[in-house]
């Protein structure tokens, strides 16, 4: 069965750390890959969130699309490790899993461990 699995949750809650541990053999997308340059440093901008989010999502569909094309044997499994916090943000993910039949699991990452965001994003921000 085709799954998509969503990871959500506030900025530093482990997302990342979480798909990682779990899916070391797996396909994991993620907004914030954006932002890695080629000599593997993150460099975030904020003007380009937008962007890292279209390129996060048109990175899942083109993965969808290949494993339609290939009956299945490439992306079985697809993680997307993002903050989608709110129904705008997740919608997209939802209509993609819809087109291309996959089913949905949605797991929200909470920071029990209290890290700080490696992100740099306010404390205001995270309030809200």
């Amino acid at each position: 069965m085709k799954t998509l699995i969503i990871l959500r949750g506030l900025p530093g809650a482990g997302k990342s750390t979480f798909a990682n541990f779990i899916w070391q053999s797996g396909v994991i997308f993620e907004a914030d890959k954006y932002f890695i340059n080629e000599e593997g440093e993150y460099i975030f901008d904020a003007f380009k969130l937008h962007k890292a989010h279209e390129w996060c999502i048109a990175s899942i569909e083109a993965a969808m699309q290949r494993n339609k094309e290939s009956n299945g044997e490439f992306f079985p499994e697809i993680v997307v490790s993002n903050t989608t916090t709110t129904q705008k943000e997740i919608q997209p993910y939802l209509d993609l899993a819809k087109a291309y039949e996959y089913s949905v699991v949605s797991l929200i990452v909470e920071n029990r461990h209290g890290n700080k965001s490696l992100h740099g994003v306010a404390e205001e921000t995270l309030d809200k």
